[in-house]
């Protein structure tokens, strides 16, 4: 019996639920306040005979998995290891990965770890470093801080550290594959990626070197550099900080968020402990996922130039398409975190913490702003961007209410922003489906072509009704009904589909590897089963959002039942 299903049978949502809320029996079912939102009367309801629960005012709902994954900021394989800890259940041998790959691992870990001791000692034993310590010193950061962080120097030199990590043993690939160099003009020579520059350690969760940032101290450009991607770093997906603050911002259930190194070593040192920093790059969705595993709430404290601006602007929007709650920051203009909190000290920074904009006010005057002098078309213009990020939003409650403060904050009759949502939404609905083959189609029908007994045994399997919502639909419903290599009914076919779809055909056959198997062809149609049962779930959950705007709550029950059968279905598939 595969985990999963032994979970079901062992694990009661009734326990799970209470572990978020009280729950009191009323009837066959319990309800409790709503552990996503906050509410006085409790309209949170569990049904321990179907296993399921939803919420009547904010509109969460699903079984034990998705309840867990939401509470504990977890993916579905955490998820499901959660609930196996908790019931006792032995969890199968995780999938290996190859003996290269984890020696590889373990082998850019350690040089990581060779050349962050070397640059932390090259920050308090070298005369270059010295003078970077002192830099350091006039920015305010204590000894106590620069141990803490882990800071270092990289002497501006073209082979300082890589002649360091060779006199160790480490070969010249393993310092290029670890970032930590460049490949020269000749063959095998290679030069320090980091040249003259303060450094930065970049550590995972669990406390390991990943990477390096590095400040430039004297002229020359870019003024930050960062490590490349490598096999254990891939950039916009960490925050700088967060393996030291994770426990407090858990703690506030709030995150601070900020751009640079700088900043985040500021209020760290100031004590401020629930923060991060997004490496001195643009924020990512990634990011945003990564910081909502550990609080439900977010502030954006960004420079307060004009750039800054434009990325708290991005940041909110990011914030709005994973439905975490933000506020930003405002601070004064050519003023960041880090220069604020030196100039005017903690207490002034967290009173403009506590003064902090709502995510949405923000964006609104943003937009406002933006389009303020122009005529009524420019003011249409600032709406229409406006409603273009709310229905980012997830929870179809949470638009509606975004979509009535707009329509407050600009004047503007609510049922004009809503019907102008509405037809966007009708507009994208007529559209047709894509000309371009899903990639899966694209193999399936290379592999459909290996042999005429082969293409008959795999067409036998498709079912009409699934190939009918797939992209390519006419080419297999064709094939279904002749079921023959596609390659020996072009010409057939070219009468029947529309000519993108055939040219797009053709070009697959054209371009057709060998080796395609049997097994292979199974994979591929389980993953186009995958897409059909999510468009599928999609459609319900766009039924469940509009029986829940019209109040129909008891209707809703058989979609949320059958919602939890295409999720079942979705997972026996993996």
């Amino acid at each position: 019996m595969e985990l999963v299903e032994k979970i079901k049978q062992v694990a009661n949502i009734v326990d799970i639920a209470s572990a978020y809320t009280t729950l009191r029996r009323r009837g066959k079912k319990y309800v409790g306040l709503c552990p996503f939102h906050a509410e006085r009367n409790p309209s949170f309801t569990v049904d321990e005979e179907k296993q399921l629960y939803h919420c009547f005012g904010c509109g969460a709902g699903g079984d034990i998995f998705s309840l867990v994954m939401e509470k504990e900021n977890l993916n579905f394989s955490e998820a499901v290891r959660f609930l196996a800890e908790k019931y006792h259940l032995p969890l199968p041998r995780p999938a290996r990965l190859s003996p290269e790959v984890t020696k590889l691992e373990a082998r850019l870990y350690e040089i990581n770890e060779l050349a962050l001791g070397f640059f932390e000692r090259q920050l308090h034993q070298s005369a270059e470093g010295l003078k970077a310590l002192g830099y350091l010193r006039r920015r305010g950061l204590d000894e106590k801080t620069v141990a803490e962080l882990r800071l270092g120097y990289a002497p501006d030199s073209w082979n300082a550290l890589t002649h360091f990590l060779k006199d160790r043993g480490i070969a010249p690939a393993e310092i290029l594959k670890a970032g930590l160099a460049l490949p020269g003009q000749r063959n095998q020579e290679i030069y320090d990626r980091f040249r003259g520059r303060i450094i930065f350690p970049i550590f995972s969760l669990s406390g390991r070197v990943i990477a390096f940032g590095g400040r430039l101290l004297g002229e020359g450009e870019p003024k930050y550099l960062n490590s490349p991607d490598t096999p254990v770093y891939t950039k916009g997906q960490i925050l700088y900080g967060l393996n030291l603050t994770k426990d407090s911002i858990r703690a506030r259930d709030e995150i601070i968020l900020v751009e640079g190194y700088m900043d985040f070593i500021a209020l760290y040192q100031a004590g401020i402990r629930n923060c991060a920093a997004s490496c001195g790059t643009s924020l990512t969705l990634q990011q945003v996922a990564l910081a909502q595993r550990f609080a439900s709430r977010i502030i954006i404290s960004t420079d307060g130039d004009e750039a800054g601006q434009r990325a708290a602007l991005r940041a909110v929007s990011l914030c709005l398409e994973k439905g975490m709650p933000a506020k930003v920051v405002l601070l004064p203009e050519k003023m960041d975190p880090d220069n604020f909190i030196r100039l005017k000290g903690k207490e002034e920074y967290l009173k403009l913490v506590n003064q902090a904009f709502s995510g949405f006010d923000f964006l609104v005057e943003s937009y406002r702003d933006k389009f303020k002098n122009g005529p009524p078309e420019a003011r249409a213009q600032a709406i229409r961007a406006v409603v273009q990020e709310i229905e980012k939003v997830p929870d179809p409650i949470i638009r509606s209410d975004y979509f009535r403060l707009l329509s407050e904050k600009f004047n503007v009759d609510e049922s004009l922003i809503r019907n102008m949502a509405q037809e966007k939404e009708e507009k994208e609905s007529k559209i047709g489906p894509p000309s371009q083959l899903l990639a899966a189609e694209k193999r399936l029908l290379q592999i459909l072509d290996e042999s005429t007994s082969l293409a008959r045994q795999l067409l036998a399997e498709i079912k009409p009704e699934e190939a009918a919502s797939w992209p390519g639909a006419p080419i297999f419903l064709y094939l279904i009904k002749k079921p023959d290599r596609p390659s020996q009914l072009l010409s057939e076919l070219k009468a029947v589909l529309s000519p993108p779809l055939y040219q797009e055909l053709a070009k697959v056959l054209l371009e057709r590897p060998a080796g395609g198997t049997r097994t292979e062809a199974k994979d591929c149609l389980r993953t186009l089963r995958r897409y059909c049962l999510e468009k599928e779930i999609s459609e319900v959950q766009r039924k469940i959002a509009q029986l829940e705007r019209q109040g129909q709550r008891e209707e809703m029950i058989p979609l949320l039942l059958t919602k939890q059968k295409l999720t079942r279905e979705i997972l026996s598939l993996q």
